[in-house]
């Protein structure tokens, strides 16, 4: 024991420097003998020191318990069960609880892996019947195939996958494929070529570089299609409204000295003259009662010129500069006016197509939003806008009440989850986009909307009228909403683990969590799941705000622009919450600002949270806004790069990819891959804890609520979360020594 600087050991006595010198040679001895607890048995390992106290036993159940809870911290759990070794009774409690973690773990690995053969063989089962019925060269029979084999891919090892991808059948249906997508596009039906073909070759071969890129440009054509078109919500002239090209040339302008990288002009100039021969060739294919459609000879003629300006760029000695691009673009313009070449398009709409083309060539997070666009964007960053409170969806044309959010006018009206609205201020919903109909449903503030609502168990329609009010989508959840609209975040009682899913970053963000967070404390809490699975960000303070709850000093982020002094984002001591072991839930959708609170709260700086499921998508770039543009319009445009507070750099999907590289975003400690049946599991479990009403002893939508055990069986990542966390919690409650 130790007492006034010795410590006593038998009948011995040292000194407090002495202890330690002994100590610092037992641990560096361990360090380069590099012990292998699975080589030996662990209770014949030396002694260790502990709150001045050396042991005349071995430390084996703490040495055990800590290098088999880093192996689980890897994610190698059959590693940590040879560590264990064999457990009988007698053993600490502690090492009884990692034994039953690593059954655990593998009886979901046997139960996953039993029902993807099982799914594997059915699938393969329903390919060999398609081939017995023959070639197939209808959209139908096509897609049948492909759907199949996109389900097999999801299910095969890496031989199987390579056998099917060379089997006749598929290679014959390939090309029936191509053909009628060339039939599609020859009468401009550019996504159903997308949808019958090129849309599922680029997901069956995903390495194909050319089906990969064919199938993006299916998708612009389409998207500039529906750009031509009048809706019932908005005219094409609407759309496009208040653009002038002094807009453009501003945006650039600003970009030439703020964009994160130095700009090629050269590949924004290319890019944005082929966005123009895309759009002309989209006009020619245009219906006859179309106002913008062109003839075949116009679309050669336009075509013709444009190749000629691309020509031109490509055979410059001279890299091309901010100057050379905006006389580009002004070139276009005169293209489209000269009696010779000119498609005779209206300034503000090519104006906008050129732009769109050009800033593809930088990043897909560099765009212009255009006065009509503005209040759009504005809704999608804070999660904030006036309508009626109301989450829906479309489906077979109905239009669906899938939520009804707390405390808005469509609760306090009486509208219930399972409503169709039929129609909006006299206008039906059947025959207009999701995005007409959030449209017609929203409006200013203190103003009336009218609701036509069909419900399932009355036989008459019946009008609704509404004052549209201030409406703040929440963004913090647990995992299961109860009867009143409460969130339940104690998804493990007896171990006091809580659960808390954060779906995106607004301003009442980091308040809703904070509020969540002491409700669990309060009760108890010892350890936190936190899940931003496909959470694709938002505002980045509110992340910061979170990540700065669980870290007492300290870097947060850096973030670094091309010219000017990087930002630094430090931790504040005050409000942080106890050192509790917490495990983060991500996947490819976690983006943004939500891999940022990831990458920072793993950061190997503080080891505040070990990371499980899928590598997050890869954003690693800060966005600014700008009015530089003038008139309403704003440019969102990448202006830094972050860094965590080690140094390294969030790495952004696009860029890794060129450089064929996989080293993207924010990687789990702990991966763990979902299939398509799983997700779907996990989604109807998770909407029926969330949006399960009940009016009487009835239940709306005819779903049951499910248990917590029941939930985490349904995730295979959250159910591996919470065994990684159990595992931190004994690792954290028994004082180790050796990290």
């Amino acid at each position: 024991m130790y007492n006034g600087g010795e410590v006593t050991v038998g009948n011995s006595r040292m000194t407090k420097e002495r202890i330690l010198t002994v100590v610092w040679i037992i641990t560096a001895l361990f360090a380069a003998a590099e012990i292998s607890y699975t080589q030996a048995d662990p209770i014949n390992q030396p002694c260790c020191y502990t709150g001045g106290i050396v042991t005349g036993q071995p430390c084996r159940a703490a040495l055990v318990v800590n290098s088999a809870c880093d192996k689980i911290f890897m994610g190698d759990f059959e590693g940590a069960r040879q560590i264990l070794g064999e457990i009988t009774s007698s053993d600490s409690q502690d090492l009884i609880q990692l034994r039953e973690i690593t059954d655990e773990y593998t009886i979901i690995n046997a139960r996953r892996k039993a029902l993807r053969d099982k799914a594997y063989q059915i699938q393969i089962n329903k390919f060999e019947e398609l081939r017995g019925e023959g070639l197939s060269n209808d959209v139908n029979g096509i897609g049948k195939v492909f759907g199949v084999v996109l389900n097999i891919l999801e299910y095969a090892g890496k031989e199987q996958k390579q056998a099917l991808l060379k089997d006749p059948f598929l290679i014959q249906t390939v090309q029936n494929a191509k053909d009628k997508a060339a039939e599609f596009e020859a009468k401009g039906r550019w996504l159903d070529a997308y949808t019958v073909c090129y849309g599922k070759l680029r997901q069956i071969y995903e390495e194909n570089v050319v089906y990969s890129d064919y199938a993006e440009q299916l998708l612009a054509k389409a998207d500039i299609e529906a750009s031509l078109k009048d809706s019932p919500c908005e005219t094409c002239d609407e759309h496009y409204a208040g653009i002038d090209k002094q807009m453009f040339i501003k945006a650039v302008e600003l970009l030439d000295y703020s964009y994160v990288n130095i700009i090629n002009y050269q590949d924004m100039a290319i890019s944005a003259v082929d966005h123009c021969e895309l759009l002309a060739e989209v006009m020619s294919k245009l219906n006859v009662n179309n106002r913008y459609k062109i003839s075949n000879a116009q679309y050669f003629a336009f075509s013709a010129a444009l190749e000629v300006l691309v020509n031109e760029i490509n055979q410059s000695q001279v890299d091309m500069g901010k100057e050379n691009f905006v006389n580009v673009f002004e070139q276009v313009l005169a293209l489209n006016e000269s009696p010779r070449s000119g498609i005779g398009l209206p300034q503000p709409l090519l104006t906008a197509k050129f732009a769109e083309g050009a800033l593809s060539a930088l990043d897909p997070y560099t765009v212009i939003y255009w006065p009509s666009r503005v209040q759009d964007f504005q809704k999608a960053v804070t999660n904030q806008f006036s309508g009626i409170g109301i989450r829906f969806s479309k489906k077979d044309g109905m239009i669906k009440i899938v939520a009804v959010l707390p405390d808005t006018p469509a609760q306090k009206t009486g509208l219930r989850i399972g409503d169709i609205i039929t129609s909006i201020d006299g206008i039906e919903t059947k025959d207009i986009s999701s995005d007409c109909v959030a449209k017609r449903i929203t409006g200013p503030e203190d103003t009336k909307v009218t609701v036509t609502i069909m419900r399932s168990d009355e036989n008459k329609s019946f009008d609704v009228t509404l004052d549209r009010a201030r409406i703040i989508v929440p963004s913090v959840h647990g995992w299961q909403r109860t009867e009143n609209g409460e969130w339940l975040y104690m998804i493990d009682s007896p171990d006091k683990i809580g659960y808390i899913r954060i779906s995106s970053f607004n301003r009442q963000t980091a308040d809703d969590f904070e509020k969540a967070l002491y409700q669990l404390e309060q009760n108890g809490l010892k350890g936190l799941i936190l899940d931003l699975r496909s959470n694709p960000g938002g505002l980045l303070n509110a992340a910061i705000e979170i990540a700065d709850k669980f870290i007492r000093e300290g870097l947060i982020i850096r973030t670094e622009p091309r010219y000017g002094m990087s930002t630094y984002i430090s931790a504040h001591q005050d409000g942080t919450h106890a050192d509790y072991p917490i495990v983060i839930l991500i996947n490819s959708l976690t983006a943004s600002s939500s891999e940022i609170l990831a990458g920072v709260l793993q950061d190997k700086k503080y080891n505040r949270a070990i990371l499980v499921g899928q590598r997050s998508y890869g954003k690693g770039s800060v966005q600014s806004i700008s009015n530089c543009c003038g008139n309403g319009a704003q440019l969102k445009y990448t202006a830094a790069y972050y860094h965590l507070p080690s140094g390294q750099r969030v790495e952004n999907r696009g860029l890794a990819n060129e450089s064929s590289g996989k080293n993207w975003g924010i990687s789990p400690n702990v991966n763990v891959e979902l299939r398509s049946n799983e997700l779907q599991e996990i989604a109807g479990v998770q909407k029926a804890n969330e949006f399960a009403e009940t009016v009487g002893q009835e239940n709306i939508l005819g779903m049951n609520r499910y248990s917590s055990r029941e939930t985490v069986d349904a995730d295979p990542q959250l159910a591996i979360g919470l065994l990684v966390l159990k595992s931190k919690m004994i690792q954290f409650g028994s004082q180790l020594v050796f990290n």
